[in-house]
């Protein structure tokens, strides 16, 4: 169950400005029925350039229904330049905040405002296109929604801009390109964040090692595993060994030896413990490729 604000609650219960206006001076539509969210965004201007009137249909969660609703609030008075600053940050702060795995929602208001706004200034009459190249072929997001979403939300890891954007949300065959992205967007500022800090000359328990263990590869292994169609699995810890499995195309590459001692083993020995090593566990790549076939 989500934890939602009160806010959150009132403005799904009893949403402001549902329905479409007729005769509107710009439509916004984003999302589609496919991916689980869309929105239409219709407003009317009044003689002083001012939006009189907004109205909103979604389909959608709790959070596309309120964050919807108080778009529509926020947007009422503004000249169009105005509404242009309204960004996904104020839906969320108005409502007091969403689930960051619903941060989306807001997103996606904020889409729909600036597809509703090009209609009007342009006359496009077609359902709003994002820039750029398809990144999330599950979702249709582009490398350029991603990119704003970083920068404007300084995001530094793959779940983030999944929560923000859903890219990565799928199948996740998009990981690797989408931690390109953050690397090219935030650059140093990412290994800051995210690289646990290496641990030396303290002892460890068999929980934090576990846990130390699966970050590191979650953030210094996964990442570049994935870029090239691979994946890793933890399977075990027992004292200092770690017994991982490879999977995608690491589970076939003859280089997986290479792999699993000068990257797995080398981040583990930097960020964990210096007394590391690790096995492969090839009755699970066995399994799985049978389980596969």
């Amino acid at each position: 169950m989500w934890d939602y604000t009160d806010k959150v609650r009132d403005h799904f219960f009893n949403p402001r400005n549902v329905g479409e206006i007729e005769d509107p001076d710009g439509v916004g539509e984003v999302g589609s029925l496919a991916c689980g969210d869309a929105l239409k965004l219709t407003f009317k201007l009044g003689q002083d350039g001012r939006i009189v009137d907004a109205k909103f249909k979604t389909f959608g969660c709790a959070s596309a229904i309120a964050s919807s609703s108080v778009l529509t609030e926020l947007i009422k008075g503004k000249t169009l330049d105005e509404a242009m600053n309204v960004t996904n940050k104020d839906i969320a702060e108005y409502l007091g905040g969403l689930p960051e795995q619903k941060m989306h929602c807001s997103v996606m208001g904020r889409e729909a405002l600036e597809a509703a706004i090009e209609n009007y200034r342009g006359g496009a009459t077609d359902k709003h296109e994002l820039e750029g190249h398809i990144v999330c072929t599950c979702f249709g997001v582009t490398d350029k929604e991603i990119e704003r979403v970083i920068s404007e939300n300084d995001l530094t890891t793959v779940e983030q801009v999944t929560n923000y954007c859903k890219a990565g949300g799928g199948c996740g065959g998009c990981h690797g390109e989408i931690e390109k992205i953050i690397q090219r967007v935030q650059g140093e500022k990412v290994k800051e964040r995210r690289a646990p800090a290496p641990r030396k000359g303290k002892k460890l328990t068999n929980i934090q090692k576990m846990q130390l263990v699966q970050q590191t590869i979650n953030e210094q292994v996964r990442p570049a595993l994935r870029a090239h169609g691979g994946n890793i699995e933890l399977v075990d810890v027992v004292d200092n060994k770690v017994i991982v499995a490879f999977r995608g195309m690491c589970a076939q590459c003859h280089l997986a030896e290479f792999t699993m001692k000068d990257v797995v083993e080398t981040k583990l020995r930097e960020f964990v413990a210096e007394d590391l090593f690790v096995e492969e566990d090839r009755d699970s790549v066995d399994e799985h490729h049978v389980h596969r076939g």
